[in-house]
């Protein structure tokens, strides 16, 4: 059986805004900071989905031993429970982005009303938490269409993917996650990681340490663009 080719087409469509919605790195809907083109041994580090009252901590204690600069992408409902871990991530210079208020399964199909009224009221407890507009967001899942894209009309933001997905809320074998990072570390990385994670900060630990043995500086993603 000869399958026409309008078919063909049409299937090659939708495999393509398939891929488009669920691959940030594509552009098709929103530009979006994924990688540094260059050759510099410079990487950063990202965070999904805290704070949480534990794991986060653990991570920043780590981070402040290294002294190193991260981004945290937080979810507004958790930023309204624990304040004083996002005002702790501010006063030890890290970005805190917004990854919308509750994200539910269905954020990528809100309506735009309620999708622009979420993101916005994440902005508001993280601006209650620092003082500082937010600037940043990502979107959760990393899932963008056209009805993130009409909500993010509503915002001036600088929308931060990556390049390296660490994978670590599918598996907590840290042997796993790290050597799954290790793998794919290029110059101009952006890492996505999750510090929600009882094994978070050993995660953390691991590949900074690594970064470190071979070479690589570790910059604020906003620092790594210059879009600071």
């Amino acid at each position: 059986m000869v399958v026409p080719l309008f078919l063909i087409l049409i299937f090659a469509i939708l495999i393509s805004l398939v891929y488009a919605s669920y691959e940030i790195s594509s552009g098709f809907y929103v530009k979006a900071y994924c990688r540094k083109k260059t050759t510099e041994k410079v990487v950063a580090l990202t965070f999904d989905d805290g704070p949480h009252p534990e794991n986060t901590e653990k991570v920043l204690s780590v981070l402040k031993r290294w002294e190193v600069e991260a981004a945290f992408f937080c979810i507004g409902e958790n930023v309204k429970k624990y304040p004083g871990l996002v005002e702790r991530m501010f006063v030890e210079g890290h970005l805190i982005g917004n990854h919308s208020y509750s994200h539910v399964n269905s954020f990528p199909l809100l309506k735009k009303e309620k999708m622009v009224n979420d993101i916005r009221k994440a902005d508001d407890v993280i601006y209650a938490s620092t003082g500082v507009p937010v600037h940043y967001f990502r979107p959760p899942f990393g899932i963008t269409n056209p009805l993130v894209k009409k909500a993010l009309k509503h915002f001036d933001y600088y929308v931060i993917g990556w390049s390296i997905r660490s994978f670590d809320t599918t598996t907590d074998n840290v042997e796993k996650i790290v050597a799954r990072i290790e793998r794919q570390i290029k110059p101009g990385a952006v890492i996505l990681m999750h510090d929600k994670l009882p094994y978070s900060a050993e995660v953390l630990e691991r590949v900074l340490t690594f970064l470190t043995e071979n070479g690589y500086e570790i910059k604020r993603v906003d620092k790594l663009f210059n879009i600071i």
